[in-house]
């Protein structure tokens, strides 16, 4: 066995360095239409253009009264500074505390007034953010709904999950934590650029010169490091899978001795693992000190430069204080413009495959003025049919029936005759390529999809049961049915006895890890929901094909009780189950090839008789 190859995401380290010019970001993935999925994104917030104004405006606010608090402090340092030299000189009498004392109340003053806005304007962006994915969320739902099936035989149920869950999310986490930031960051780098400028250009530029050494090295770390970390992604995703598979059929991998083999495939993985793991974390790891290396250089010169101005009369000291806290705060920004770029890039490729998926075609819309039918008789007609899942590639070629009220009709054939495929077009899952299908004289085209579909009950192959008790189970076939409806519809479909065996009773509760309750069981159950539901017409494909015999004894006793009286179409891979039925079809390359009943067919000795003595000889071979 090999394990499953799963391609997850390449990611590569983000790191910050500290002193001047210190980050790194590597980018993310990309959206095919950058600019056009922003403007839909932006159209899709544009109900919330106002508390988005708000939020820019109050960021940018609470950045400049904090850009602001440098400078001021550096008058006090100077103050203090000048005042201990002139008490030295004699020409001073000590610090002016009032003055001092001045400056700290307005550092408080300014420093409270940027909390303030910035919690403000954090508190309407989450409310923000939380709202355009609730709505996302909401329209994804929704258009879930409306996609035809043909989507989901193309897409698989991973993808469509993807969207809803880590897409969203990602654009949850973007829109509240990256839109006010990246307001603050572009505000904090050209107010601190001003500030910077205002009292030294000489020492602006040495600041400045920093960040393209730092950015050369950091090209460098990431060229060489890139491959290390996809290659710890892709064996992490080898390991995941190898693991997932080997648990996930371990009693198979018993069975046949695998062990050996599956630790000797995982030891190899874990390895690859091992080495590029390493590799990727050392050469991430030596970017932090290395740029706080090249950062500190850069402080040594700015320090150097700093007092020789000072010297010269050309900036004070309090300056030289408050450029080099301009310094260090004006890397952060810096970092965090990369940061959120790359970060913008996987919100953009999030939008724009939620967007994509909102924009898939839907279901054509129901008639304007439906038809209805307030007394269904049960006469189903299919005239010329023509269908295919693919229109180049037609299976249902020219399918023509007639079945009369309350008939009891089985469709039979080899796999991939087209059995299934005519219930999803009864059901109006899918939509003809030719011809109509006719409920008592009526298109099922005039009906609207929910009238249509109310009038039929399926019992599937499959038994799905929600998480919940075994009663509302049984209610899902109609909400509105009180306590003793479902247990008469239990009682009908023969799933009364053995409910009442367990400790709860009907309030016992179905979920993964019901394993006292067999899968006939559950079929039943399903069976006892169609019959609460009380449907006109009947649907049952291949209904007993995964349960023993004795299980299925009991299901067809209870399927019998269902469908008297109503038109039933049964799709049986078992042919011994449908004898009794009013009229067979064999269907073969999507074509009906014979039709009658049971004994009719078994006497013109043809394709139904075969596949009969086929299923039998197989039974004898058995024994």
């Amino acid at each position: 066995m090999k394990a499953s190859k799963i391609k997850p995401q390449k990611k590569a380290p983000q790191r910050m360095g500290g002193g001047p010019g210190g980050g790194i970001i590597v980018g993310g993935e990309k959206a095919k239409d950058f600019k056009g999925t922003v403007k839909k994104l932006l159209d899709y917030m544009g109900k919330y253009k106002a508390s988005i104004i708000v939020v820019m405006i109050f960021s940018a606010v609470s950045t400049i009264f904090a850009i602001l608090g440098p400078r001021i402090l550096g008058n006090a340092t100077t103050s203090i500074f000048n005042s201990v030299l002139g008490m030295m000189d004699g020409t001073s009498t000590g610090i002016d505390f009032a003055y001092i004392g001045g400056i700290i109340l307005t550092l408080v003053g300014l420093y409270v007034l940027s909390a303030l806005f910035m919690y403000i304007q954090g508190y309407i962006m989450s409310r923000v953010s939380v709202n355009v994915t609730y709505g996302m969320r909401k329209d994804i739902s929704q258009k879930i709904n409306k996609l035809p099936l043909s989507y989901f035989d193309k897409t698989s149920y991973g993808e469509v999950l993807s969207r809803i869950t880590n897409d969203v999310d990602v654009i949850t986490q973007s829109l509240n934590q990256s839109f006010s930031q990246i307001i603050s960051s572009i505000t904090t780098v050209i107010g601190i650029l001003i500030m910077m400028f205002s009292m030294s250009w000489q020492m602006t530029l040495v600041a400045l010169a920093i960040i393209p050494i730092s950015m050369i090295f950091v090209t460098i770390v990431v060229k060489r490091s890139q491959k290390y970390f996809s290659g710890q992604q892709e064996y992490l995703g080898h390991v995941n899978g190898h693991v997932e598979e080997m648990y996930g059929n371990h009693l198979v991998v018993k069975a046949f001795n695998g062990e050996e083999e599956s630790l000797k495939e995982f030891n190899g993985m874990n390895e690859n693992l091992y080495t590029s793991a390493w590799k990727s974390q050392f050469l991430s790891g030596m970017m932090m000190p290395v740029m706080q290396f090249i950062g500190n250089l850069g402080y040594v010169a700015i320090c150097i430069l700093g007092g020789y101005l000072t010297i010269t009369g050309s900036i004070t000291v309090g300056e030289i204080q408050a450029f080099i806290q301009y310094v260090r705060q004006f890397t952060q920004p810096i970092t965090q413009i990369a940061q959120i770029s790359n970060l913008l890039q996987q919100t953009v490729a999030a939008s724009e495959r939620v967007f994509d998926f909102l924009g898939e075609g839907e279901e054509s819309p129901d008639p304007a003025n439906p038809a209805i039918d307030d007394n269904v008789q049960g006469e189903v007609q299919f005239q010329n049919v023509k269908f295919g899942y693919d229109p180049e590639k037609i299976i249902i070629h020219d399918f023509c029936a007639d079945i009369k009220p309350g008939q009891k009709v089985a469709i039979v054939g080899p796999t991939g005759a087209g059995k299934t495929t005519m219930i999803k077009l009864l059901m109006r899952f899918y939509d003809l390529n030719g011809g109509c299908i006719k409920v008592d004289g009526t298109d099922i085209k005039d009906f609207t999809r929910d009238d249509l579909r109310c009038m039929f009950g399926m019992v599937l192959q499959d038994a799905w049961l929600e998480s919940g008790t075994i009663r509302e189970n049984i209610r899902y076939g109609r909400l509105s049915a009180i306590d003793e409806e479902v247990v008469a519809a239990a009682k009908a479909a023969q799933v009364d006895h053995f409910v009442r065996t367990l400790p709860d009773g009907y309030d016992t509760v179905i979920n993964e890890e019901s394993s006292n309750i067999s899968q006939g069981q559950k079929q039943l159950m399903t069976i006892a929901r169609v019959i609460l539901a009380d449907p006109d017409m009947l649907i049952l494909d291949e209904a007993t094909s995964s349960v023993d015999t004795r299980t299925e004894m009991h299901i067809q006793e209870a399927m019998d009780n269902l469908m008297q009286g109503r038109t039933s179409f049964v799709i049986a891979h078992r042919l011994s189950t449908i004898r009794n039925a009013d009229v067979i079809f064999v269907m073969n390359d999507g074509d009906i090839v014979e039709q009658g009943s049971h004994q009719e067919l078994l006497d013109k000795n043809g394709f139904y008789a075969e596949l009969y003595r086929s299923q039998f000889e197989e039974a004898d071979e058995a024994v």
